[in-house]
C-alpha cells in the first residue's frame, strides 16, 4: 500500500505530472529544457525530477555536465507501469499540456556557461 500512496501523492502536483508528459514526447530532456518549457528555476525542476525519479516514473543518465531524464521503462512496482500509459492518453487537450508542447519545440539545450545541470 505504501508504494500506491507515494505514487499517487507523486502525480497529485501539477508541475509532475507535466514532466511527465513533456517527457513522453521526447525520449530523453536535460534539466535545461524542462526548465525552459515549464518556466520553472533549475531547483525546482531537479527537485521534481528527484521525486519522479524517488518514485520510479523517471530514471538519469549523466553526460559531462548535463543530466539527462527520460521515462522509466522497467517495471518498479505495479502501479507506475499502469499509470504512465495511463497518463499517454490523459490530459493532452488541457491549455496547459498544448502550450508546453509548443515550448518543447523551442527548447533547447544550454551551453556550458548556463545553469543547465
Amino acid at each position: 500500500m505504501r508504494q500506491l500512496i507515494k505514487v499517487f501523492k507523486t502525480l497529485s502536483d501539477e508541475t509532475k505530472v507535466r514532466i511527465l508528459k513533456i517527457l513522453q514526447e521526447r525520449d530523453e530532456l536535460c534539466v535545461c529544457e524542462i526548465m525552459q518549457v515549464l518556466d520553472i528555476s533549475q531547483s525546482r525542476a531537479s527537485r521534481n525530477l528527484g521525486i519522479l525519479k524517488d518514485a520510479g516514473f523517471v530514471i538519469d543518465r549523466r553526460d559531462g555536465l548535463w543530466i539527462h531524464y527520460s521515462i522509466n521503462k522497467k517495471k518498479i512496482n505495479e502501479y507506475h507501469e499502469a499509470l504512465n500509459e495511463l497518463l499517454k492518453n490523459w490530459l493532452n487537450d488541457e491549455g496547459i499540456i498544448r502550450e508546453d508542447r509548443k515550448r518543447l519545440r523551442k527548447a533547447v539545450k544550454l551551453s556550458l556557461r548556463s545553469k543547465c545541470k
